[in-house]
């Protein structure tokens, strides 16, 4: 037998199709969507839920549920660690930063290669098209490679709204492990997912020329809001090409 709270769902849905509802709107209250279909909270936040696993509508959290907007992709380019130019320049892009100092325990000492317990400073850097978050990136970097000017609030969001993360001196290289997941409940309630959504999760360990890691980052994007594009640049061997 089919669940009331997916006929709610779908007639939810049929009406955001339709226009009834625009995106950004805010959708009645909990409550009075109660009242409408004639169920309890519980079984209205159930359809609800649906929706919000479905991308079509928003929880924000002490203002209420809205119609999510359509999510423009952004690109992460990867091997630079940047997005790219076209869309760290778009005007609605916004990058917030949190610094804070914290010791490296193990999973964190073993990407940085440093010992248990080891200060770290930590960037957390999430981006925005408006209110809806399309990126979250936690950037790690030993303490005494941390350049003054990353502390600056103000300087380190431009820098990183233009980079999105290689707060540490130029490396001289980056690997990038990439894969899809399930976030974490710290990733879901910033990104504003659902848990059962998929991310796109970037591990990306910067070394310099010496082989010491200068900066790891941990990238989750979610699933519908990016494109990672990977260029690969063949070289050719001198000799072979004069033969």
């Amino acid at each position: 037998m089919r669940s009331r709270h997916h006929d709610i769902a779908d007639d939810l849905r049929q009406q955001i199709t339709a226009g009834s509802f625009l995106p950004s709107e805010r959708l009645p209250s909990e409550t009075a969507l109660a009242d409408r279909y004639k169920v309890s909270t519980v079984t209205l936040r159930k359809a609800l839920a649906v929706l919000q696993r479905d991308g079509l509508v928003e929880k924000i959290h002490g203002k209420g549920n809205f119609v999510r907007r359509p999510h423009r992709k952004i690109m992460y380019v990867g091997g630079r660690g940047t997005l790219d130019p076209w869309t760290a320049a778009e005007p609605d892009l916004r990058v917030t930063i949190r610094s804070t100092a914290v010791q490296a325990q193990t999973h964190l000492a073993t990407l940085l290669k440093v010992p248990t317990g080891s200060p770290v400073a930590e960037f957390t850097c999430l981006s925005r098209e408006g209110v809806s978050p399309h990126g979250l990136a936690r950037v790690y970097i030993p303490h005494d490679l941390v350049p003054p000017e990353a502390l600056d609030d103000a300087s380190t969001s431009r820098e990183a709204a233009r980079r999105f993360a290689f707060l540490a001196p130029p490396p001289t290289a980056a690997r990038e492990t990439v894969s899809a997941r399930f976030p974490t409940p710290d990733e879901a309630s910033a990104l504003r997912i659902g848990i059962a959504s998929v991310v796109l999760s970037i591990t990306r360990i910067a070394t310099d020329s010496t082989g010491r890691v200068v900066e790891a980052t941990l990238l989750a994007f979610p699933g519908d809001r990016v494109d990672a594009v990977f260029t690969t640049h063949h070289e050719i061997d001198e000799r072979q090409s004069k033969e």
